[in-house]
């Protein structure tokens, strides 16, 4: 008989695509600030809070952020589980990102959906 420990190891395909797709929507977030930024010709607060009052900008941003921190659950999931033996102590780490990441979460949605 096998004994498994529940540590939440997924390895595989799905951690390896959710980093993937996240990065390239992070990367094209990139490319769409940067060519924003070098076609203003000034940019002063008010530019700056114009292009985030419109709601597909606030949307693709949502969406950047969120693949940002889906893609930083994986990565310290991963560091977590390579390099913390102690299954308590892991366990423990992972409910602190977890908790870290969500209230970051809902703090950006505040921020973004602030902007009048």
């Amino acid at each position: 008989m096998v004994k498994r420990v529940v540590s939440g190891a997924h390895y595989g395909l799905k951690d390896w695509l959710v980093q993937r797709v996240t990065a390239a929507v992070m990367a094209l977030y990139t490319l769409f600030m940067a060519g924003y930024l070098m076609l203003q010709p000034s940019l002063d607060f008010a530019a700056w809070q114009g292009v985030f009052h419109s709601l597909p900008v606030q949307l693709v941003s949502l969406l950047f952020l969120f693949s940002l921190f889906l893609h930083a659950w994986v990565g310290m999931r991963d560091i977590f589980m390579d390099y913390v033996h102690s299954t308590a102590l892991r366990l423990g780490l992972h409910v602190i990102v977890i908790l870290a990441l969500v209230a970051y979460a809902a703090w950006a949605m505040q921020i973004l959906w602030s902007v009048q």
